[in-house]
């Protein structure tokens, strides 16, 4: 196994994700098929990329003192403005020009959901697993941005305590398409992040209307931004800013969909399950897609240490956590076609019970998510 060096130069591919601001202001300026720049670049040319670069299976040390990641975390403690920028300076561009077609500007919000999701998010969730203050309220801010502030109890809480069993509902059943699955979480989040937050204030002899519950945070951030949208473009800056929300929000979930699908933890009875394990996750070593999700295919390793910095994740082989066929933005592609999808993955998940469940003979309550669900 190849060690990475951690080092100023090897940073530098992380920061490819700002190539996707001028290419944004570019489709504002210019309009037409320009606005269709940034899922080329986000999408397509990592693709691409992965095509190109192949693999990298190579672990830095991960005792690395937080001192020598300078140029990796400065790359997520930037994105809050960065993004702010791009979202609202667009909306008020846009709403005081007249030179877009209505198409044009609606593929340029979609284009910047891309950005706040394929980036914007996943970023958010690199800085909300740090235990200082400053890095957690850039997170927050990032996903008020796209009206996901919940986003931060129910992954914290709630995925990844009960990831690979029905009460985490981003764990994807097997047979489950991507379109059901979204509108499916899009439900279940809000409420499982509340109620997560209120089991932990009542074990602290609080009610969940006391003020340390997040959720009040979570909703004033959510609020000054919708009416900083209104401010500056009126009902339509209002449309904009939800409609790169609800991208931004698909593109996340698209993620979720993709790292769990069909991986369930044993159940060991009365609603017990095992502890999570590095094969709880699908994992992709893919060098360019993991230089715009900032290593987030590292998910197992990301599941065992969870606030372990994004450069420091380890790579898992096959002996030890399944492997996906190519990088998490071509599985994105194959997710949104659910009949495609099962034909990829099902068997692969078949493959996954086989090896590492090979005493499990019913699979019909794990897959349709019959089990006993953990407790809060």
């Amino acid at each position: 196994m190849n060690m990475a060096k951690i080092s100023t130069r090897n940073a530098v591919p992380f920061w490819l994700s700002l190539g996707i601001v001028p290419l944004l202001w570019i489709g504002a300026l210019k309009g037409g098929w320009w606005t269709v720049l940034v899922p080329l670049y986000a999408w397509h040319l990592f693709a691409a990329l992965d095509a190109l670069f192949g693999l990298n299976r190579d672990n830095p040390d991960p005792e690395t003192p937080d001192k020598e990641l300078f140029w990796y975390r400065l790359v997520t403690l930037v994105w809050f403005p960065v993004q702010f920028v791009n979202i609202f300076g667009l909306i008020y561009f846009v709403t005081h020009t007249d030179h877009l077609s209505t198409l044009a500007t609606i593929v340029l919000f979609f284009g910047l959901g891309v950005s706040s999701g394929s980036v914007g998010i996943v970023y958010a969730h690199e800085l909300l697993h740090q235990r200082n203050t400053t890095e957690r309220w850039l997170g927050d801010l990032l996903l008020s941005s796209v009206l996901y502030s919940h986003f931060r109890t129910e992954h914290l809480l709630v995925h990844h305590t009960h990831v690979g069993t029905r009460r985490d509902a981003v764990t994807a059943l097997y047979n489950e398409g991507f379109h059901h699955y979204f509108f499916r979480v899009l439900r279940e989040c809000p409420r499982s992040a509340w109620d997560a937050e209120k089991a932990m204030l009542s074990r602290r002899g609080l009610t969940v209307w006391h003020p340390r519950n997040p959720h009040f945070r979570y909703w004033t951030l959510q609020l000054m931004m919708l009416i900083l949208a209104v401010l500056l473009g009126g009902t339509v800056g209002l449309f904009l800013f939800v409609w790169q929300a609800l991208v931004a929000v698909w593109q996340l979930e698209l993620t979720n969909y993709i790292e769990h699908y069909g991986l369930t933890r044993r159940h060991l009875g009365d609603g017990k399950y095992e502890h999570v394990k590095p094969h709880h996750s699908w994992n992709a070593a893919h060098m360019a897609t993991n230089w715009l999700l900032i290593n987030l295919q590292r998910h197992s390793d990301h599941h065992y240490k969870p606030d372990r910095r994004f450069p420091l994740l380890q790579n898992y082989d096959e002996s030890d956590a399944p492997q996906l066929p190519y990088g998490y933005t071509v599985m994105g592609f194959i997710a949104v076609v659910p009949s495609l999808w099962r034909r990829v993955m099902n068997r692969k998940v078949r493959a996954w019970r086989a090896q590492y469940y090979p005493d499990i003979e019913d699979w019909d309550d794990y897959k349709n998510g019959r089990n006993p669900l953990p407790p809060l």
